[in-house]
């Protein structure tokens, strides 16, 4: 048995509407989920599972809801080179709300541009929620974008961030084109 515990207003999109979320991922895992409503305490029952990665699989799933992520999202966790990666914003300015509302401010940007241009140039999704930064990705994509978001918690100026993953990124396709 695994035990994780998500926000209490993440209860919901965990259980998905009539449950559908929390049988779909049951369905596609073959691991039972017990969600206590009450807590926001989930307990994977991994007992009699053969694929442990389908264990850690549900695991991430579970905190990427739990992290502001969709159900539909969170399924893409699902493949076998899929990521996760949550940043803690306590990491880089200490618990001032003033602080990290400005941090989470860098990372979204003006109407949402820099997280949905960071989301399109990597082809993975961010979820700004709390304190966190949750990230997914392929694994190849996932060093490219850690970089670039601590790049923009540190202080890089947005431009020069988008440049360093436009660079990056047409790096990762020539290497994918010559078979790397």
């Amino acid at each position: 048995m695994k035990y994780l515990k998500i926000p209490m207003e993440r209860v919901g999109a965990l259980i998905g509407r009539k449950g559908e979320a929390k049988k779909d991922f049951e369905e596609k895992t073959g691991i039972k989920l017990d969600i206590d409503s009450k807590t926001g305490e989930v307990t994977i029952d991994d007992h009699d599972i053969e694929d442990p990665l389908a264990v850690i699989k549900m695991e991430n799933m579970v905190k990427a809801i739990g992290r502001g992520f969709s159900p539909e999202n969170a399924m893409r966790l699902l493949k076998d080179n899929a990521d996760f990666f949550v940043f803690d914003l306590h990491d880089y300015v200490g618990k001032k709300e003033s602080h990290l509302r400005r941090l989470r401010s860098r990372v979204i940007g003006r109407e949402g541009k820099t997280k949905h241009v960071l989301e399109e140039l990597t082809d993975s999704k961010i979820s700004v929620y709390g304190h966190t930064v949750g990230v997914i990705s392929d694994v190849v994509r996932m060093n490219v974008l850690k970089k670039s978001i601590d790049m923009l918690l540190t202080g890089s100026k947005h431009a020069s961030v988008y440049k360093f993953v436009e660079s990056q990124m047409k790096e990762l396709r020539r290497e994918e084109k010559m078979g790397f």
